[in-house]
C-alpha cells in the first residue's frame, strides 16, 4: 500500500506543476501563451497610430465670415432702404441668381463701391456691358452688369476711387428694357485671383450696413 501511495501522489503532484507552469504564460511545450482578453482587445475598435495621429494633430476648420465693409451703395439716388434682397432668387436652367438686382432709370449713374481698379470689361449674352473691379488687395471682387453705357474712357487696369462713376444703369444682355437696373454681385476671391471666378457673397446685408452715398 505504502508504495501505491507513493505513485499516487507523484502523478498529482506532476499533474498540478503542469497547470502551474501553464498558468504562469511557460507551457512544457514552449508555445506561447496569449490572455485571451488581450488579443480580442488587439483585434476590436483599434484605431491605427496613424489615424490617431491625424486626428489629435488635425486643426479645427478656420472661422468664415469674413466680408468687405464700407461699401458705397453702386447706383447714385437709391437709399439703402429702397433695396430687396434677390440673393436666393431663382434663376433659368435651374439657376440662383447670387446677386442683388437695383431698380433706377435708365441713364442713372453706377458709382464705385470702394477703392480698386477695374479688372475687366467685358460684354457677355447674359450680363450685357458689364465691369469686374478688384479692390487694393485683391481679396474682392466687385461684378456691375446689364450697364447702358461705360463711363467715358473707363479702361482695364484703370485705378478707381470710391464713389467715382463707372457706367449707367442699363437692361443690356438678358435684362428686360422695361425694368432697367443694376446687377451687383460680391465675390470673394481665391488665390489664383481670376475675375470669372470666386465665392459668392450676398451683397444685400453688405450695402444695407454701408451708406447710401458719399
Amino acid at each position: 500500500m505504502r508504495l501505491a501511495q507513493l505513485i499516487v501522489l507523484g502523478l498529482v503532484m506532476g499533474v498540478a506543476a503542469g497547470w502551474w507552469l501553464q498558468r504562469d504564460g511557460e507551457p512544457s511545450d514552449g508555445a506561447t501563451v496569449h490572455p485571451p482578453a488581450v488579443v480580442a482587445a488587439d483585434h476590436a475598435h483599434a484605431v491605427p497610430a496613424e489615424q490617431a495621429a491625424t486626428a489629435i494633430a488635425a486643426p479645427a476648420p478656420a472661422a468664415t465670415g469674413d466680408t468687405p465693409s464700407g461699401l458705397l451703395l453702386p447706383v447714385q439716388g437709391i437709399a439703402p432702404s429702397q433695396l430687396q434682397d434677390t440673393f436666393t432668387d431663382a434663376r433659368s436652367e435651374g439657376r440662383v441668381h447670387d446677386a442683388i438686382d437695383i431698380m433706377a432709370a435708365a441713364g442713372t449713374p453706377v458709382l464705385a463701391v470702394a477703392d480698386g481698379h477695374v479688372e475687366k470689361l467685358f460684354d457677355s449674352k447674359r450680363g450685357g456691358l458689364t465691369i469686374y473691379q478688384f479692390e487694393p488687395s485683391g481679396r474682392w471682387c466687385y461684378y456691375y452688369a446689364h450697364l447702358q453705357r461705360y463711363a467715358d474712357g473707363l479702361a482695364e487696369k484703370q485705378t478707381l476711387k470710391r464713389g467715382d462713376v463707372i457706367g449707367y444703369v442699363g437692361s443690356t444682355g438678358n435684362a428686360n428694357p422695361e425694368a432697367p437696373h443694376l446687377h451687383f454681385e460680391v465675390h470673394a476671391l481665391g488665390p489664383e485671383k481670376q475675375w470669372w471666378k470666386g465665392e459668392s457673397l450676398n451683397p444685400y446685408p453688405l450695402l444695407k450696413k454701408g451708406d447710401g452715398g458719399d
